[in-house]
């Protein structure tokens, strides 16, 4: 059986390549790329092998013979390769440049297929099956060591995490370069070099995952990598539009979070909110969109001709169009000692990673819509006893009924009815909490909280330069009309696009925009369709000028 992440390339595909590439014949063993490269040549083998090797272990994890390839999903942006590969003296490659490689897969669909597809695959067996990349050392409970994990669970970015509470491994590596815990947590990169305390950014400009634009005027920018924005960014650039998409922490969004997607067309077993998103930020980079995460957006301006996006990391982005993307977040609870739980006992959003954290312990999920339905259930696999917190007395009210049914089917899920929590308890990590249930007040020994309440628009950055409503979403087409906001000259010559706010070529798409529904597909059909609008206003803005 063929293992696609071995593929064998056919003699007409490598022929296409050829006309792509050159070829070179290894006179001496070679290291045909290192691990921590950026920028690294694709290579098919034509005679001979290339091993990949993991200089951690220093072992061959993978050979690839003749008319096989080298390269993974970092090769479509600038990501770090964690692994070195070593051509034996003899062997003959095809060579080709990564930027070359990107046209070649947005062209040739049938060599596209197969390397995006061994791609995918060597990815997901790396996160999976192997243990390396990237040490993160720090307790479990810290609510910075959480930060840096969540951040390179939702980027699939390959690592290990050494507890200092339990791992005597940690202690060793604690000791032996001198450190204590006030310099947690600690992250050892792929190349072996050490960082205290490091920021999310110091995190991505180590694995590539934040990447550098210049001072072109985009076609378009996105703004978030939630599903609209993903499927924006993918219809943007397969239709030829120059395209930047930025997002402050992960692609996915609010789907993002969601364990495991039922409803989603095509998928009848289901698919997680951030497999979803990961395809689909692969797709939009095979197309040629730059994607650089963390960027936050801060400020915009627009100065009749263009806008120029202020964004975290002293970043300034230009583009003739924007679409905002940014979502909602759910919101805190209003509890006084919130945010000291936040990443120590408090979440929101339910991972793998969180799962390990739950295992034997009482878990709670305040929520009553989709994501906190999916998340309790997920939970329910690994924690003692998972409590739904509802402030009504219909869980089926906002969720969907398949879920409701499989957790009253759970033995271990318990649906708290009619009930807020009150208080949190805890020193530096979440020990109880109160349940207020019509009066009635109970502690309840839970350590993990998952909260998914609320949608409250992330719109901060907008500083009200487009219109909204009194709960900050955004405005569009007929409403905008609506709200008497059509202030600009090219609205008294039409109306707004249905997806175009009150500024002509500012766009806003899924939970931001006013009027949205809140699914996935629903995103996702919003995202498309942006863009055949961008099309309209791109052409209107150059008969124009």
């Amino acid at each position: 059986m063929n293992d696609p992440r071995f593929s064998v390339l056919a003699q007409k595909q490598i022929n296409t390549l050829k006309e792509f590439g050159h070829i070179i014949t290894f006179d001496q063993d070679t290291l045909v790329f290192d691990v921590g490269d950026n920028n690294y040549d694709f290579y098919v083998i034509l005679e001979g092998e290339i091993q990949i090797k993991d200089p951690i272990r220093d072992e061959v994890v993978g050979t690839h013979g003749v008319h096989q390839f080298t390269g993974d999903s970092s090769m479509l942006s600038n990501r770090r390769i964690p692994f070195s590969a070593h051509a034996p003296k003899g062997t003959t490659v095809l060579c080709i440049k990564p930027e070359v490689l990107k046209e070649v897969i947005s062209k040739h669909s049938d060599i596209s297929d197969v390397l995006l597809s061994a791609f995918i695959q060597r990815q997901e067996t790396m996160l999976r099956e192997f243990i390396g990349g990237i040490k993160v050392i720090g307790s479990e409970k810290s609510k910075e060591t959480y930060q840096l994990r969540d951040f390179m669970e939702k980027n699939h970015i390959w690592h290990t995490f050494l507890n200092t509470d339990t791992s005597e491994e940690a202690k060793a590596l604690l000791e032996s370069f001198g450190l204590t815990h006030d310099d947690l947590p600690i992250l050892i990169n792929i190349t072996g070099e050490m960082f205290k305390k490091p920021s999310l950014a110091e995190l991505a400009q180590q694995t590539g995952v934040l990447t550098e634009f210049g001072d072109d005027i985009f076609d378009v920018l996105v703004v978030g990598a939630g599903p609209s924005g993903l499927a924006a960014s993918v219809y943007a650039a397969s239709e030829g539009l120059s395209v930047v998409t930025i997002d402050g922490n992960a692609p996915g969004g609010q789907a993002g979070k969601s364990t495991k997607i039922e409803n989603y067309l095509g998928f009848p077993t289901g698919i997680s909110g951030t497999d979803l998103a990961n395809k689909a930020y692969i797709q939009a980079q095979k197309f040629g969109c730059n994607i650089s995460i963390p960027h936050k957006a801060e400020k915009v301006e627009y100065n009749g001709s263009y806008f120029t996006l202020c964004a975290s990391n002293d970043r300034h982005i230009k583009a003739k169009s924007i679409i905002a993307a940014t979502g909602a977040n759910y919101r805190r609870l209003p509890i006084d000692t919130i945010e000291k739980f936040e990443g120590s006992g408090v979440f929101y959003s339910a991972t793998g990673m969180n799962a390990s954290a739950c295992k034997n312990e009482l878990v709670g999920v305040v929520g009553g819509g989709n994501s906190a339905g999916q998340a309790a259930l997920f939970l329910a696999d690994h924690a003692a006893e998972v409590h739904v917190i509802i402030r009504g007395d219909d869980l089926g009210a906002k969720m969907s009924d398949y879920l409701v049914q499989r957790i009253y089917a759970s033995p271990n899920i318990i649906v708290q009815k009619s009930s807020n929590v009150v208080q949190l308890n805890g020193a530096h990590h979440l020990e109880s909490l109160v349940l207020d249930t019509e009066g009635s007040e109970q502690t309840i020994g839970i350590t993990n909280l998952f909260t998914f309440i609320g949608a409250k628009p992330c719109t901060e950055w907008l500083n009200r330069i487009v219109a909204m409503d009194d709960k900050g979403f955004i405005y569009t087409g007929q409403d905008v009309i609506e709200a008497a906001m059509t202030k600009c000259s090219i609205f008294e010559q039409r109306k707004p696009q249905s997806l175009e706010s009150s500024i002509p070529g500012f766009f806003a798409v899924g939970d931001v925009r006013k009027g949205s529904v809140k699914r996935v597909a629903s995103a996702v059909g919003e995202g498309s369709m942006a863009i055949s609008q961008v099309h309209q206003y791109l052409s209107e803005l150059k008969m124009n000028q």
